[in-house]
């Protein structure tokens, strides 16, 4: 499949788990098209909307990464963007932050909603957990188109 890889990408913590995530999902066999990797200082903000835009249309699904007290706006407009393209999107949080009183992750009903998969909870998750879910989850999506 060939994957956007969506969220924060804006400390350098979020961009090495992005890089490792994309890494791991393409050891997998996937392409995963990310961001930051095609995201350069020297664009526009125009260029960037257009290449994303334009990475998304060519993806197969949306991979989208929620974390932070309120996921991303960039993050959620691109899962919008996915949704109104009918293109299946999965949301997922390793944040523990917004757990909710029963120590669930907590997302925000649009983004819920719209998500093609009941949205994953990696609070609790390692790199392998998070990998190994993502991979069933895709599988899951393949196996549906």
């Amino acid at each position: 499949m060939i994957i956007y890889l969506a969220g924060p990408l804006f400390t350098l913590a979020e961009r090495r788990f992005n890089a490792d995530l994309a890494d791991r999902l393409r050891q997998a066999g996937h392409e995963v098209l990310l961001p930051q990797e095609f995201e350069t200082a020297d664009k526009t903000a125009r260029d960037i909307f257009v290449d994303d835009v334009a990475a998304i249309d060519r993806a197969d699904v949306v991979v989208a990464n929620m974390d932070g007290p309120d996921p991303d706006s960039g993050t959620a407009w691109e899962c919008g963007y996915a949704y109104g393209r009918d293109k299946p999107c999965l949301v997922f949080r390793t944040d523990f932050r917004a757990a909710d009183k029963e120590g669930r992750a907590s997302f925000n009903p649009m983004l819920s909603a719209s998500a093609s998969r009941p949205p994953l909870d990696f609070s609790a998750a390692d790199m392998d957990g998070v990998v190994d879910a993502l991979l069933g989850e895709l599988a899951a999506l393949e196996r549906r188109t």
